[in-house]
């Protein structure tokens, strides 16, 4: 579905591969591999997208919400892996003017994940481990039961202060920048959210 979403996404913003390329720092070669579908994409590159083209990462990775009781397996949900982290996609809540993503977040014994900003309002709660996380020069170091929440935009990093880190990651979105939001009258089953 990525490949499906970022075409959708690059062609509702106006830019060519050249521009999101330049923009996002992501080589052409790279984005038309994503586009035809056969490419794999870091979580770095997925977050830089979501930046550059200013959407949910679930309006990327496409999800689709579970009506009922849902149960995801660990084992069922193929991680995006990064720089130092592994994230894995549970669930998209959409409330009101309100869109939620939530993660199970890893991030790996003695490194960094640094992220130039993304959409959104990150919210952080440790699980295991100490959490170091730095946004705009100010650094707070977490511990389990611990959270922390800012503006996604800004800069920011996390480390794994000794052994791998797991948290929840929450990322909140306005429903104004949903993808969707931007394109009415697409037709239906095209703007499904995350996992079908």
């Amino acid at each position: 579905m990525l490949a499906v979403n970022l075409k959708r996404a690059r062609a509702q913003r106006g830019l060519s591969i050249s521009e999101l390329s330049r923009r996002s720092k992501i080589g052409k070669a790279t984005l038309s591999q994503l586009e035809s579908g056969t490419g794999n994409p870091t979580i770095e590159t997925v977050f830089s997208l979501s930046r550059v083209l200013e959407v949910p990462i679930s309006d990327l990775l496409d999800a689709q919400p579970p009506a009922g009781l849902r149960i995801v397996r660990a084992q069922e949900v193929e991680p995006l892996s990064g720089q130092g982290i592994d994230l894995r996609p549970l669930q998209r809540i959409e409330s009101g003017q309100a869109v939620f993503e939530v993660y199970d977040q890893q991030v790996r014994a003695g490194e960094r994940r640094d992220s130039l900003g993304h959409v959104g309002v990150e919210h952080t709660i440790v699980q295991a481990g100490r959490l170091g996380v730095s946004v705009e020069g100010h650094e707070v170091e977490l511990g389990p039961g611990d959270y922390v929440g800012f503006d996604a935009t800004q800069p920011h990093s996390y480390t794994a202060l000794g052994a791998t880190v797991r948290s929840v990651l929450l990322l909140q979105y306005r429903a104004d920048q949903r993808l969707h939001a931007e394109a009415p009258h697409a037709p239906p089953g095209e703007n499904s959210p995350l996992g079908e």
